[in-house]
C-alpha cells in the first residue's frame, strides 16, 4: 500500500490476500489487507496534504506540467504497464496496452483542463456592486475503483481530481491491485513526491470496513465509485449522513439494436457488436447486453454473426499470439454466466455457438464466446451478463423496441445501427440513457462526457465537465 508518501507493506493486524493471474490461478503478488486503522491514517494524510495546501495552491501551470508528465511516463512504461494490467486482470495484451494508452490520455487531458479553471465576473444587480465566481478544489476524495479497467478508471478519477487541486485516497478492487499500485510509482518519478496527496489502501476481507470509512469520514468531501448498482446505493447511503459530493458509475444491461429495414450494412453492425459485446471478455459497464435485431434480418444477423464469433475469436492466455478473448476474472463469474446460459436454454433459447465452459481446453476461468437465439417470449427482463455472451431478441417496430429498451432501471449506454437520418434523431431522444452510439460500438475517449441516468449513476468523467466533479463554486460580493 501506500500512504502518506511511504510503501507499506503490512497491516495493523498483519493479515494479507492474493491477487492471482485469473489464466492460471497462480498467486502473483500478496498484499497488505488493510482495513479501518489504514483507512484513518491514510485519510489524516490526505487531510493534511490539502490543509496544508501545497498541491492546492501550486499554480495550474504547475499541475499542469505534473500531470503532463504522468502522461509521458504512462508512455514510456507502455508495455511494463500493459502487461502487469493483463497479468492481474487476464485481458489479452493488445487490450492492455489499449487501456494503458487510454488511461494516459485523461492524464493529458486533465493537464491542460487544469489551466480552465475560470471563474466569472457577474453584471451587478445594483450599482457599487461586484460579484465574482470562481471553482475551488473539493477537498480530500475517495476513490472505489473497479477490477474489470484497473488503470483506466482510476485515471479518469484522479486526474480530473489532482488538476483541481484535490487530494486522494484509493481503494482499488482487491482483484486487481497492482496496476493501482504502479501507477503510483509513476507519479512519484513524475514529480508528484508531496506526501498525502495520494494515498492507497490495499483490501479484500475488510472492504466493507474501509468503504465505511471513508463514507463515514467528514473530512472527505467526495466519493467517486465505478461497480455494481447494489454497492453505489449503499456508498450513497453511506455518504449522506456527511453529505458529500459524490458521482456513480453503476450497471449498465446496454441495449444494441440494428434495424433491418434502412441498415446499410449488417457487415458493419457486426463489426460494432463484437466489440462491444466481446471487449475484455464483455466484463465492461457498456457492453452490449441485450441484442434487438429487426425480425426481417434476424436469422441471417444471427447466422452471420456466428460465423465471426466462430472465425475471428480466438480465447487464451494474454501473452499467446491472436488471442483477442481471456478468461473471466474468477470462477464465481465463470459460474454466474453459465447459469444465464442455461436459464436461457431452459426457457427456449437456441445455442448457435458456445454455451458451454473452457475448463479443460483453457482453465476454470475462461468460458466460449456464445450466441443465444432468444424465444419471443424472452423480449423483456433480461438481465445484465458480465460475459462474452450475445442474446439475440427479435423486434418488429421502432416503437417496439424503444419500449422494450428503456425496460430497465438501468440507463448507461445504448447502441442503435440505421441509416435513417429522422430515426436516428428520434431515438436519440426517445432512448433513455447518458449515452447513445450510432453506427458505432465505442463511444468512450478522454474528451467524451462519460456517465449514466436513472440507476446507472451520477455525474461525468472525461470531457470538460469531468473537472467540474472535484470542484465547488464558491461566490464572492464586493460592496
Amino acid at each position: 500500500a501506500y500512504i502518506n508518501g511511504e510503501w507499506m507493506s503490512s497491516s495493523s493486524t498483519k493479515d494479507t490476500f492474493d491477487v492471482f493471474d485469473p489464466a492460471t490461478e497462480n498467486v502473483i503478488a500478496t498484499l497488505p489487507d488493510m482495513g479501518c486503522i489504514e483507512t484513518k491514517l491514510a485519510i489524516d494524510a490526505a487531510d493534511t496534504a490539502f490543509r496544508n495546501s501545497e498541491w492546492k495552491n501550486k499554480l495550474a501551470k504547475e499541475r499542469c506540467e505534473i500531470l503532463r508528465n504522468i502522461y509521458l511516463k504512462h508512455i514510456e512504461y507502455e508495455s511494463e504497464l500493459a502487461t502487469l494490467l493483463a497479468l492481474e486482470s487476464g485481458k489479452p495484451y493488445t487490450e492492455a496496452v489499449g487501456e494503458i494508452r487510454y488511461g494516459a490520455s485523461f492524464f493529458e487531458w486533465f493537464a491542460e483542463e487544469a489551466k480552465r479553471l475560470e471563474g466569472t465576473i457577474i453584471p451587478e444587480p445594483q450599482q457599487g456592486r461586484k460579484i465574482l465566481s470562481m471553482k475551488e478544489a473539493v477537498g480530500v476524495c475517495g476513490f472505489v475503483t473497479p477490477w474489470n479497467f484497473p488503470n483506466a478508471m482510476l485515471a479518469r478519477k484522479v486526474a480530473p481530481a489532482l488538476a483541481a487541486g484535490c487530494t486522494c485516497v484509493i481503494k482499488p478492487a482487491p482483484e486487481t491491485p497492482l496496476s493501482t499500485l504502479a501507477l503510483c510509482q509513476i507519479m512519484e518519478e513524475a514529480g508528484l513526491t508531496i506526501p498525502g496527496v495520494v494515498n492507497v489502501v490495499t483490501s479484500d476481507r475488510s472492504t466493507k470496513d474501509v468503504g465505511l470509512a471513508l463514507t463515514s469520514d467528514d473530512r472527505v468531501r467526495k466519493i467517486s465509485f465505478t461497480g455494481s448498482t447494489q454497492v453505489g446505493k449503499l456508498l450513497l447511503q453511506q455518504s449522506a449522513n456527511t453529505v458529500k459530493k459524490v458521482s456513480m458509475e453503476l450497471g449498465g444491461d446496454a441495449p444494441f439494436i440494428v434495424f433491418g429495414e434502412d441498415t446499410t450494412s449488417l457487415k458493419e453492425a457486426i463489426d460494432g457488436l463484437m466489440v462491444a459485446k466481446f471487449r475484455n471478455s464483455g466484463q465492461t459497464c457498456v457492453a452490449a447486453n441485450r441484442i434487438y435485431v429487426q425480425s426481417n434480418i434476424y436469422d441471417e444477423f444471427a447466422d452471420l454473426l456466428t460465423n465471426r464469433v466462430q472465425t475471428s475469436l480466438k480465447v487464451g492466455r494474454y501473452d499467446e499470439p491472436n488471442v483477442n478473448i481471456g478468461p473471466l476474472i474468477n470462477r464465481k463469474a465463470v459460474a454466474t454466466v453459465h447459469a444465464f446460459v442455461q436459464d436461457a436454454k431452459n426457457n427456449g433459447a437456441q445455442v448457435m455457438v458456445g454455451g458451454h465452459t473452457l475448463e479443460k481446453e483453457n482453465g476454470p476461468c475462461f468460458y466460449a464466446p456464445t450466441v443465444l437465439k432468444l424465444p419471443d417470449c424472452s423480449k423483456n427482463g433480461i438481465e445484465e451478463v458480465f460475459g462474452p455472451v450475445c442474446p439475440l431478441i427479435k423486434f418488429d417496430t421502432e416503437e417496439e423496441v424503444i419500449e422494450m429498451a428503456n425496460d430497465t432501471t438501468s440507463g448507461l449506454a445504448a447502441y442503435v445501427y440505421t441509416a435513417n437520418l429522422g430515426r436516428i434523431f428520434r431515438l436519440s431522444k426517445s432512448l433513455q440513457y447518458g449515452m447513445i452510439g450510432i453506427n458505432t460500438g465505442i463511444m468512450s475517449s478522454e474528451v467524451t462526457p462519460f456517465g449514466g441516468i436513472k440507476h446507472s449513476g451520477l455525474g461525468r468523467e472525461g470531457s470538460k465537465y469531468g473537472i467540474d466533479e472535484y470542484t465547488h463554486i464558491k461566490t464572492i460580493t464586493i460592496q
